[in-house]
């Protein structure tokens, strides 16, 4: 018998919950529908659903990738056009981690939310063709 079959959500705490959801909806374009948040859809059309996932993995305490967020959550969103969004956000005057880290799967960067949670912003690369 299988166990977890994927991510049913992310859900963090913050001291100013609606300041927060109003950051969120203006610099990401999350509208959350009051304290139910939002749903995400999860079907992408030029890619087949096998392809899709969300990954989850524990990283150990003294990991330095959360940078330098005190949080124990980090959140991995997907994007388009990566380097655009870092650019409208830093005009936003969101803070933007200056490190962009490229790998054959995807182009990767940084943001940090007014409540010191580091944000991992993944711009897929398209698949390469096999023949």
């Amino acid at each position: 018998m299988g166990r977890v079959r994927g991510v049913g959500g992310i859900f963090f705490k913050s001291e100013n919950p609606e300041a927060l959801r109003a950051w969120y909806a203006k610099h990401l374009g999350i509208a959350s529908e009051g304290e139910h948040g939002t749903m995400f859809r999860w079907d992408q059309p030029e890619s087949p659903s096998k392809d899709n996932f969300t990954a989850w993995c524990i990283f150990p305490a003294s990991t330095t990738y959360f940078g330098k967020s005190q949080s124990s959550l980090m959140v991995n969103y997907v994007v388009d056009d990566l380097h655009a969004v870092l650019d409208a956000l830093r005009k936003e005057g969101v803070w933007v981690d200056t490190k962009v880290e490229e790998y054959d799967y995807g182009k990767f960067g940084w943001i940090m939310d007014p409540d010191g949670n580091r944000i991992e912003l993944w711009e897929p690369l398209p698949k390469k063709e096999t023949k």
